[in-house]
């Protein structure tokens, strides 16, 4: 069950990663943001999404290896 729920977390982290690169490659496409607030805002939410997605699957893997 909590490999399940660690799973689903997983694939949501990915999708948030996904989300937030794909709107920063689109405001930098736009080509709007001058000053590049709005590209640095994505860029930092994009790491800190992939950050989360590694943090799930190590605690996938420990969890896994430890059940």
């Amino acid at each position: 069950m909590p490999q399940t729920i660690l799973i689903i977390l997983m694939i949501l982290a990915a999708l948030a990663t996904l989300t937030v690169l794909a709107r920063g490659i689109f405001i930098m496409a736009r080509g709007k943001d001058v000053g590049g607030v709005q590209s640095n805002k994505m860029m930092s939410y994009r790491v800190a999404f992939q950050g989360l997605a590694i943090v799930i699957i190590i605690v996938l893997f420990l969890v896994n290896r430890h059940g």
